[in-house]
């Protein structure tokens, strides 16, 4: 299967980061496409997933206060949106069914790949410009996408997480911020931003937080 079209940067920054096939093709993603992963080991990955998602949560919320426009603050509430109302409402569906509830999700302590991997994100958005926070974002926004669309359809006890990341509305969101993300690019830096010293920089920020999603699935697969 080809990759997404998510727009141009997220093409660049995918192609040139070294462990994006790893993420991708990650064992703890075969296994969810094969319904081989044991269940302990996903409940163990959506409770962390709930907690990472709260931060990633305030992470959109600090796009809105870096946007340089009111097309910028629309996109990054809007994305602020559909993770509180949408996404992180799946993890508390699946992990109800269960029998851990809201509360016991929200206690849930964060291992040691969530804290390095929501406290770099937050960090490029404090630190650095919404380009950067751009960049640290979409590993995370863009990568669930694909999986979603590469896992589409394949049934088994997995089938509402792989529904959800490969539903339409989950990949008009994935078209919208790789959208938003090209356009910030071209009104910042110009149509020729692949050429400048900046380039370099987000394409490491991309990186970075690609090494930090494979941690995550590598915690997953391990289990509690």
């Amino acid at each position: 299967m080809r990759a997404p079209d998510y727009g141009r940067a997220f093409a660049l920054w995918r192609d040139h980061a070294p462990q994006w096939r790893a993420y991708i093709h990650h064992d703890f993603v075969k296994g969810l496409r094969h319904g081989t992963l044991p269940q302990e080991h996903f409940l163990h990955y959506l409770r962390q997933d709930y907690v990472f998602l709260i931060h990633f949560s305030r992470a959109w919320a600090l796009a809105a206060v870096k946007a340089g426009n009111l097309s910028e603050m629309r996109a990054a509430s809007s994305t602020v949106h559909a993770l509180v109302h949408h996404e992180m409402p799946l993890h508390l569906d699946i992990c109800a069914r269960a029998g851990i509830d809201a509360a016991a999700l929200e206690a849930t302590i964060e291992a040691p790949a969530n804290l390095a991997y929501t406290r770099y994100v937050l960090e490029a958005g404090y630190s650095g410009s919404f380009l950067d926070l751009m960049a640290a974002l979409a590993p995370c926004v863009l990568g669930y996408g694909e999986i979603g669309a590469r896992l589409a359809g394949s049934g088994g006890p997995y089938a509402d997480w792989i529904e959800t990341y490969g539903g339409a509305d989950y990949q008009g969101l994935c078209c919208d911020v790789g959208a938003l993300i090209d356009d910030a690019l071209d009104c910042r830096l110009g149509a020729q931003w692949h050429s400048l010293p900046a380039a370099a920089r987000l394409a490491q920020r991309f990186a970075t937080a690609t090494a930090l999603e494979v941690g995550f699935w590598d915690m997953g697969l391990a289990g509690p």
